[in-house]
């Protein structure tokens, strides 16, 4: 049964029995590594180095590598996601909440790529949430959000949702962060010039368009234009896309997938596997892959950059086989920072398409020191929209509306 609330953030606190036990397991490492220390402090001087990020030099958020979280567990982050209905539509959700509730920082929200969901993100949301609140969300017709039949997919939807979602739900000032088609979609939202909520930009290997049908500048998509269209009409078969779906989606393919895609390949594990495999099981998703891929694709990123002023960091793995840094788009990225001083951009070595869960390290080397140099927030008013519902709450804490 739907309940009606107010446009209120709905927070899930950060405890559960998978966050005591890896809480305690950090503890029985950090008691274990000190006796170890201490043990041959008694043979041999040792000097102990602690590896951290430092901001600046008063308001620094400065996380060592022994304090930094464990990712979180794939049904850990289950069990803290809730339901947001949008339009009639359910999208999954999560809220992590900050740990120092220091409110002159912006809230975070995260948005998957291609093929992804809020999972993708297991390894950076108890980082992050060190210092910021953390939300993220499964994007219409991904993950576990609904994968309407028929459902005509394209960017400015997801972009709609995601601008919807920071004004209803998030309700402060917000820097969005995404991977892909996912980093395009807050690039679109964050060009609309009657939005007043998002604080900044955190860019992954951003995509030029829901498709490939995006990059008309480059000589090799040229080559494969009627490939791409020859493509489209076997994918508008039934029995044909159902057999290609179904054959990429197996367990073996899709793993060997993934580690072309990532430049890590320890991070290519079994949950990843689950996490975008799983969702390819569901009613619906068939739909919303042909959908996606025979689609429009969307404006691109050098028609929207012209009217975005906002604090920017661009990060791109240089072994992307997707989006690489010397196509159409990486070009178009590395010359930005020359151009528009509120953008900054970093090239992670040996890093695939998907930064952010394939060396989660070097993207918070990076992402954590940017973000604390963002302006500290004032007070800032936002428009009330209309109602929204929730659903399958757990653990929310929600005010009725009358």
């Amino acid at each position: 049964m739907a309940v009606a609330v107010r446009a209120s953030p709905l927070v899930f606190l950060p405890s559960s029995p998978f966050a005591a036990f890896r809480n305690l397991k950090k503890q029985c490492n950090t008691i274990i590594n000190l006796n170890i220390g201490l043990h041959c402090s008694h043979s041999k001087s040792r000097s102990i180095t602690i590896s951290s990020i430092k901001c600046s030099a008063s308001t620094s958020a400065i996380i060592s590598k022994e304090e930094e979280p464990l990712p979180l567990e794939v049904n850990e982050i289950k069990t803290m996601c809730k339901t947001w209905v949008w339009r009639g539509y359910n999208i999954y959700c999560l809220s992590y909440q900050a740990r120092n509730n220091n409110t002159s920082r912006p809230s975070l929200l995260l948005v998957h790529g291609l093929g992804a969901s809020v999972a993708h993100w297991r390894r950076n949301i108890a980082t992050l949430a060190q210092n910021y609140t953390v939300y993220a969300i499964d994007l219409l017709g991904f993950g576990a959000s609904d994968k309407p039949e028929g459902f005509a997919y394209n960017m400015e939807t997801w972009a709609q949702l995601i601008l919807n979602f920071v004004n209803d739900i998030i309700e402060r000032p917000t820097v969005l962060a995404g991977n892909s088609v996912g980093s395009l979609a807050c690039v679109i939202a964050a060009a609309d010039p009657s939005q007043t909520s998002i604080q900044g930009l955190v860019l992954l290997n951003c995509a030029g368009g829901m498709n490939n049908k995006a990059i008309v500048d480059d000589w090799r998509i040229k080559l494969l234009f009627p490939l791409l269209w020859l493509v489209d009409f076997l994918l508008y078969q039934r029995s044909i896309a159902s057999g290609i779906f179904n054959r990429v989606k197996q367990r073996e393919n899709l793993k060997n997938i993934l580690l072309s895609v990532y430049g890590n390949k320890e991070s290519v594990d079994e949950d990843l596997v689950d996490i975008i495999r799983t969702p390819a099981d569901a009613e619906g998703a068939l739909d919303a892959f042909v959908s996606i891929v025979t689609g429009p694709p969307g404006p691109n990123p050098e028609q929207l950059f012209p009217n975005i002023t906002l604090h920017i960091l661009v990060l791109w793995g240089d072994q992307d086989p997707f989006t690489s840094i010397d196509g159409p788009v990486g070009k178009y990225f590395s010359s930005l920072p020359s151009q528009k001083p509120n953008v900054s951009l970093f090239l992670l070595e040996g890093v695939g398409h998907c930064p952010h869960d394939d060396r989660p390290d070097l993207v918070h080397e990076k992402l954590l020191p940017w973000l604390n140099q963002l302006p500290v927030l004032q007070q800032l008013k936002f428009e009330k929209h209309d109602k929204v519902y929730f659903t399958d709450l757990p653990r929310a804490s929600c005010k009725l509306s009358k």
